[in-house]
């Protein structure tokens, strides 16, 4: 039987990957400068096309700047992201050095998943306020997400995420003072066409998809979420 032959990764692409993931495990740190066109070819035994190639995938990525007549420069490392009991984007992304934004993309109210309803303990079909929005850190896209919220059991949720892009914020409008996960799930997934232009990558480019439960002091589920992070963009660390 004769194997298909499978897709081969570019070459540029590849070095791309290997740069990132020297300036990921701190080889080269925010405002270092890269090695010359002429040092990497040799090193990955290319051409300097090749290599402006991969530089030039990673300026775009925004992890890379260049100055004419000066080299490449490391611009920024991936956001170091913790995933823990009590996972705050706003917080967690502050504590890393990182500027976050939220950018709202819609808020809807619909019936709700089966799915949904069973993360959320709520008879199926019962309408759910679902949170779609963009997540950054200084100004670059890292994370697509969507937020699911019980409409019944958190009356008013709907109005809060319109006045404001936290979603502690808006939880504790409703009385929810504080909340806590309860389980998160990591999944690899490709990127569709939609996310990949949120994010502003290729489509079919690697994603990590996180899908969480967070519930309130007496246990009861307050939110469903799934988020769709850049996966050159963010570190998921664990913390127990």
């Amino acid at each position: 039987m004769v194997e298909h032959d499978r897709p081969r990764t570019p070459v540029w692409r590849a070095i791309a990957s290997a740069l990132l993931g020297d300036i990921t495990e701190g080889r080269y740190g925010p405002g270092d400068k890269l090695p010359t066109e002429a040092t990497l070819a040799a090193r990955f035994g290319v051409n300097r096309h090749t290599v402006r190639h991969a530089l030039s995938d990673l300026v775009k990525a925004g992890f890379v700047r260049t100055r004419r007549g000066s080299g490449a420069f490391v611009a920024a490392a991936p956001a170091t992201y913790p995933i823990g009991q009590r996972v705050r984007f706003h917080e967690n992304l502050l504590a890393a050095g990182r500027i976050p934004r939220k950018r709202v993309l819609q808020i809807e109210i619909r019936a709700g998943t089966m799915g949904e309803a069973d993360a959320l303990r709520i008879v199926a079909g019962k309408n759910v306020c679902a949170y779609h929005g963009l997540s950054l850190a200084d100004g670059l896209p890292v994370a697509v997400f969507e937020s699911v919220f019980p409409l019944e059991r958190l009356e008013g949720i709907d109005g809060a995420l319109g006045e404001t892009s936290s979603v502690t914020d808006a939880l504790r409008r409703v009385g929810i003072l504080d909340y806590t996960r309860a389980a998160t799930r990591l999944t690899a997934v490709l990127a569709d066409a939609t996310q990949a232009l949120h994010l502003q990558v290729r489509e079919g480019d690697p994603l990590l998809r996180t899908t969480s439960v967070n519930i309130d002091g007496a246990g009861v589920p307050v939110e469903y979420g799934r988020t769709w992070f850049s996966g050159d963009r963010v570190t998921l660390t664990f913390e127990a």
